[in-house]
């Protein structure tokens, strides 16, 4: 299983680096999951700099995708060079998206009417875009997912997890990460947001 973060320039840390952190910690040899950039290093929007884990041409490799958000979303999805290499295909993959991300897939015209979360600052650009945009965090259909809010990326890593190691496998990643005092509550408000998505 390869699961690539789409992680650009100007990229908001809590997308990426909260669902690297949840779905590590299915621990299986086979099980893989990387930071993919369009180049070699990204400048995050509060000016963390990482080094790519893998590059966007390679992202048809993956088994599941999560298309993170960024200050210069706008940009990207005007960008044809970047855009072209995202060769995204739900007949195989499972993809996923927060925030801005929801933005690109609505461009990549990969959600056609499905409706679809997003944060309320990217919420109208969505809408231009021909999409129903839902007031709550997280909505899936068939492969596809997006998810508003910064802390939502709970929702899709959690999702992907029960999507190919089942709700155990998810319940109990969530339970790792959720705070001390608070992880039954914790783990079953997430799990009833993303449970009816899962077939």
């Amino acid at each position: 299983m390869l699961i690539s973060i789409l992680t650009f320039q100007g990229f908001n840390e809590l997308d990426s680096f909260i669902a690297l952190g949840v779905l590590n910690r299915i621990k299986k040899t086979d099980w893989r999951v990387n930071i993919c950039c369009p180049e070699d290093s990204v400048i995050s929007m509060n000016g963390v700099t990482i080094t790519a884990q893998s590059r966007l041409e390679s992202i048809e490799e993956s088994d599941a995708v999560i298309v993170g958000s960024g200050i210069l979303t706008r940009d990207i999805v005007q960008n044809s060079e970047i855009m072209t290499m995202l060769k995204l295909d739900p007949m195989r993959q499972l993809i996923a998206a927060q925030c801005s991300g929801t933005l690109i897939l609505a461009k990549l015209g990969l959600l056609g009417k499905i409706p679809a979360c997003t944060d309320l600052s990217t919420k109208p650009w969505v809408q231009e875009a021909g999409i129903e945009v839902l007031n709550q965090p997280f909505f899936a259909e068939n492969n596809i997912a997006t998810a508003g809010g910064c802390f939502s990326s709970q929702y899709l890593a959690a999702w992907i997890i029960a999507k190919t190691e089942g709700i155990k496998a998810a319940s109990e990643a969530l339970y790792y990460v959720a705070p001390v005092g608070e992880k039954e509550e914790y783990v079953e408000r997430a799990m009833k947001n993303i449970e009816k998505y899962i077939s």
